[in-house]
Order: C-alpha cells, then structure tokens, then sequence
C-alpha cells in the first residue's frame, strides 16, 4: 500500500470533529483529507458541501483503488468513524473486499428480477391456462405483497407462510395451496439460477383440501341446457357444451385448433405441449360433439386457426368466467365450478357401468389413482348386477313344489 502511504505523508493530519467541521469545501468536485493515524481512512467533502468518512484501500492481490463509505458525518463521531476504518483493515488484510461485498449486494437479484426471469425461460414450457394464471398470481399478489425490490435471498420461511396465511384468510384456502405451488416452483429454479441458497416454500403447510363429489344431476342438466340456449354469448355457451360432451379440462378447449380436429372421422388430437400429462390424447368425439364443431366451423367467418378465437380474431378465448357465474344463476346451480363439468362427463362414465381404466383413457389420466375418485360412481350398475345374479341363485336353489293333484269331480 505504498502509493496510499505516500498520499498520506503529503495531506495526513489528525482528524477530530473540530476537525472535519473546519475543513473548507472545494470549489468543484470533491476533496478526500487522510487521517494521521489510520492509513487511508479520511473525510471526503463534496462541492455541495456533504462531509462522509471513507477508507481507501486495495484488495490483495489486486490493484484495483476502491473507496468505501463509512458513514455521514453528520450521523457518525470521527472516533467511531475511525474505529469502523480499522475494523474494515483487518477484513481486507484477511483477503475481504467491503466495498466488493456492498456492490454484490447492490446486484443481488430482487424479486422482480426472478418475476421476470421465470415467466421469460419458465412460462412458454407451461399449458396456455398456466400462462395466463402464473402472472396473474406474481404480479397481483406476490410482488405487492414481497415488495419488487427485495433480495430474492431475502425471503424467508416466515415470509413465505405470513403470504400463505395472508390469502387464507381473505377465504380462499384452496386458492392459498395454488398460489404456494407457483411460489415454491419459482423459487426451486431461483435456487438453480442460484439468485438463492435455499427455497423458502419448503415446509410451508398447506391448507387441507376435502375432495370435492359435485357432480350434475339429471334435473341440474336439464336446466344448464335450456340456459345455455338462452345465453347472450354463445361462443362461452358453446364452449360450456363441449365441456360437458368430451369431458375436456377448459385450458384444453379454450386452446382447441382446427388442425387438432379430424371431424371425419370424430377424432380430437390434444398436443403434449397442451395437456397435463405432457403426451399427445388422442381421444374420439361423439355425435353431438362432431355435430357442434361441425356447426361453429360452418358459422365461423372467415375460419380461423382456433375453434374458439379471442376477441377481435387474436389468439384464443381465454376465460368464460363472468358467462359461468351468469349460466350458474340462471339455471339455478349452486357450488358449481367449470371444473365440476369434467367430474360430471365421468360420473355418469361410471354410473354406466363404462370400466376406470377407460374413463382414465378419455379423461387423459397419467395416474390410474387420479381416476380412482369415481369408483364409488360404481354402486348403483354394481348393485344392480349383483341383485339380477343373486335372484338367479336364490331361484334356483328353491325346490320346486309339487303339482297340486285336482280332485275329480273337483268343486
């Protein structure tokens, strides 16, 4: 350090606060005045009249001058200030760089940055509904809450539960274990990207979630069609009706192409990069499916690239929700969500005695477990098969009465 020595003989002098308040203001830019005692520590004063202790120094190896800020010295004492320089010293003489550390910090990722960096690399991996719903969850909710400046290694374990608990109690449990799940897989690559150590969603207990059975019944049916009949917006109407003829997840139909349909031959190709399971569905349309879409491709000008195109002919149709509420009042249907569709499409699967493994096929299950829920859908066909057989046995097994002899010349 022997250019800050010599840079110290010609201007050291011993600082105090009589000191540094007597020392003049320059008349442009700024003048740095070294301490007699400490090399390299000095107040540095501004044209603008600010006064700031700071500590020149060279990391070792390196010779490379940084300059690192002590403090104002209006909030620090020029004692404290150069106890502060001389603890600094003996980081740097073991290898340290404070001012290096405090620009690392400076540069660290915050929120925004991993906001921005997921739905940039992670998003176009996800399904058209998962595109539309992430940023929703981040921008809305997350950064609002984390603040877009924070340090991604900042967020901590609690963080990450008051957040969970936060939504809980607004009265959307279901919709806190969502909003976690996009969290954890967020940070689980910031992890990767190495913006954090640790992801902090780890450990986070999630609400419990009673599986839903809503299925409609045969009177509720009734009433959604004729409402659907009479809805003003027969493109959501249409898209209700293909939801409940193909059992189809909404993502799925919202997305649905021309080109993915062989309306010939009935068969509806949903692409891997589509669908949950991440494979091509091939799956065969009924009747009144093929005669819908043959219907909407007939009345579409000019035809399209999408079944269900979004407003103004860009894209595709992205939510019905507002129309759901709408159908929902209008047919009289309570705790009813577009989801329970599906649901409904297996049950009355199931009530015809149609096997799990095929339902799982047409419903594009990756789990046999997944489509497991409507087993108890069974009862009713079982029931009734084991009934016709047991009247067989019971029938069989009753022994036959002998023929009542008339007597002659009877009454």
């Amino acid at each position: 350090m022997v250019w800050i020595q010599r840079e110290h003989q010609k201007m050291a002098q011993h600082l105090t606060d009589a000191v540094v308040r007597r020392l003049p203001v320059p008349g442009e830019g700024n003048k740095v005045s070294y301490d007699a005692a400490v090399t390299g520590f000095g107040i540095r004063i501004t044209a603008g009249g600010a006064r700031s202790y700071v500590l020149r120094y060279r990391v070792r190896g390196s010779m490379r001058e940084r300059t690192y800020t002590v403090g104002d010295a209006a909030h620090w004492r020029c004692t404290a200030a150069r106890d502060e320089a001389k603890r600094l010293k003996l980081v740097i003489d073991q290898g340290g760089d404070p001012q290096g550390d405090l620009q690392d910090e400076r540069d660290a990722p915050t929120m925004l940055d991993l906001t921005q960096r997921f739905e940039a690399e992670h998003l176009p991996r996800l399904r058209p509904m998962s595109r539309t719903y992430y940023p929703q969850v981040l921008k809305d909710r997350a950064l609002p809450f984390f603040g877009a400046k924070t340090k991604v290694a900042d967020v901590t374990y609690g963080d990450i539960d008051r957040f969970h608990r936060a939504i809980t109690a607004e009265g959307s449990p279901y919709a806190a274990n969502r909003y976690l799940s996009v969290l954890s897989k967020m940070f689980a690559l910031a992890v990767r990207w190495q913006m954090c150590e640790r992801n902090p969603c780890k450990g986070v207990e999630r609400n419990y979630e009673a599986k839903r059975r809503r299925y409609l019944s045969g009177d509720e049916l009734a009433r959604l069609t004729t409402a659907l009949v009479e809805h003003d917006d027969q493109q959501a109407a249409n898209i209700v009706r293909l939801l409940l003829l193909t059992g189809a997840r909404r993502g799925e139909v919202f997305a649905l192409r021309w080109a993915d349909l062989e309306l010939s031959t009935g068969v509806w190709t949903k692409l891997g990069s589509t669908v949950k399971q991440k494979t091509d569905h091939i799956v065969p349309l009924s009747a009144p499916a093929r005669q819908l879409l043959a219907e909407i491709r007939v009345a579409q000008r000019p035809l399209g690239e999408y079944v269900f195109p979004g407003r103004y002919g860009h894209g595709h149709r992205e939510t019905i929700n507002k129309n759901w509420l709408r159908l929902c009042q209008a047919a009289g249907l309570a705790r009813l969500r577009i989801h329970d569709l599906r649901h409904s499409y297996a049950s009355h699967l199931a009530s015809a005695g149609v096997s799990l493994h095929t339902i799982g096929a047409l419903l594009g299950h990756a789990s046999p477990s997944t489509t497991h829920r409507y087993a108890h859908l069974f009862d009713d066909p079982l029931r009734q098969a084991t009934e016709k057989v047991g009247a067989v046995i019971v029938a069989a097994g009753k022994p036959v009465k002998p023929a009542l002899k008339l007597k002659r010349g009877g009454a």
